[in-house]
């Protein structure tokens, strides 16, 4: 008897315009699709911190996702296609932690083959945030209401 195929993964890894690599939709996803979950070492952000940067030429470029617990999931190690998707202020996607602190990316609308899966990274830094920082965080996702930053500001959180 012939075993049952695996259903091929909905997304491929290519080369993104809005940075670096980005994860793509290799057929049509509907709303409310688990796509992927975010795996990686689940570390503390004193350990993280401490491991080299995931690109030493931007050290502001990170594989790290905090779990509601106040940990982070380190996809640097051990890490999945996940880490290579990208933020968009008007993301296809959102990331959802589950009670067991898995985190997965489900579709929050319909996504058409061959656009690219994205969420909104909502990153938060503790302390004032000066304009080197924001440069840092820069947001290039090209959407028409684009906050020009990956960073979620005091102002923006409502």
């Amino acid at each position: 008897m012939p075993q049952p195929t695996k259903p091929a993964r909905p997304y491929i890894v290519r080369t993104s315009v809005i940075h670096g690599r980005g994860v793509f939709a290799t057929r049509l996803i509907q709303r409310g699709t688990r796509i992927i979950e975010y795996r990686g070492d689940r570390t503390t952000w004193d350990i993280a911190l401490e491991r080299p940067p995931s690109d030493p030429a931007n050290p502001h470029h990170t594989f790290f996702f905090e779990t509601s617990d106040g940990n982070v999931i380190d996809a640097n190690i051990r890490g999945n296609a996940a880490r290579w998707i990208n933020h968009s202020c008007d993301a296809n996607c959102e990331s959802c932690e589950d009670e067991d602190g898995r985190v997965y990316i489900d579709a929050r609308r319909r996504i058409q083959p061959g656009e690219e899966i994205t969420y909104d990274y909502r990153l938060t830094l503790d302390g004032r945030i000066s304009q080197r920082t924001r440069n840092a965080y820069r947001c290039r996702c090209g959407a028409r209401k684009c906050r020009g930053v990956l960073l979620i500001e005091d102002d923006d959180s409502a």
